[in-house]
């Protein structure tokens, strides 16, 4: 892993925009829904809790889009790790962002929309807890495949700065998740007590 280091300029200003980028997403996401929970405000401005949903589920694609954007092109500015610039440290990137994507369109499709753009802090909330594949592999699919194809995605281009960039990802999602994951099961606790009380 030091080895690694050397072929990495952190002080690169697009290695640092890439950096912020990858932080300032789930920070974003996870503090407008959390305000949206506690006020409803943007519920309000935009006349329903759907709208709004979609309208965030809009802003993260498009903050999504810039993220990756800046991911690649922090990889494109630092040097290849030579070793690593063979077809078969190709395939295996090519397999894993394969499998990757797998897991984000899974998600995705049984999820929805809504389920997958926290409609939950919207007050939109499911049924029930998703069991089915690619939940029944495990936990937070999403974003361990999207940590997957950032992964995948380095490999195959021999980037050590995005392994590194891969890591910031990764402790990107567990922070998210940590931040997430009990408010989350609090929420669908109140429900089914709730639904109980009547």
């Amino acid at each position: 892993m030091v080895r690694l280091f050397g072929y990495v300029d952190v002080t690169d200003t697009g290695f640092i925009v890439a950096v912020l980028s990858i932080a300032f997403n789930p920070l974003f996401w996870n503090v407008v829904a959390r305000w949206e929970h506690k006020t409803r405000a943007l519920s309000q401005v935009f006349g329903s809790p759907h709208a709004a949903c979609y309208c965030l589920g809009a802003v993260i694609l498009v903050l999504n889009c810039v993220r990756s954007h800046c991911f690649t092109e922090a990889m494109k500015s630092q040097p290849k790790l030579e070793g690593w610039d063979l077809h078969w440290t190709y395939y295996s990137g090519l397999a894993i962002s394969a499998v990757g994507t797998l897991f984000v369109i899974s998600s995705f499709l049984a999820l929805g929309f809504t389920g997958t753009f926290l409609g939950d802090y919207f007050g939109i909330l499911m049924e029930e807890k998703v069991t089915s594949f690619p939940f029944s592999v495990l936990d937070n699919p999403m974003y361990w495949g999207s940590t997957a194809i950032y992964l995948g995605w380095s490999l195959m281009h021999a980037s050590p700065a995005g392994l590194l960039l891969t890591a910031v990802v990764a402790i990107s999602y567990t922070i998210a998740v940590l931040y997430e994951g009990p408010f989350t099961e609090e929420i669908y606790r109140r429900k089914q007590k709730g639904v109980k009380s009547k």
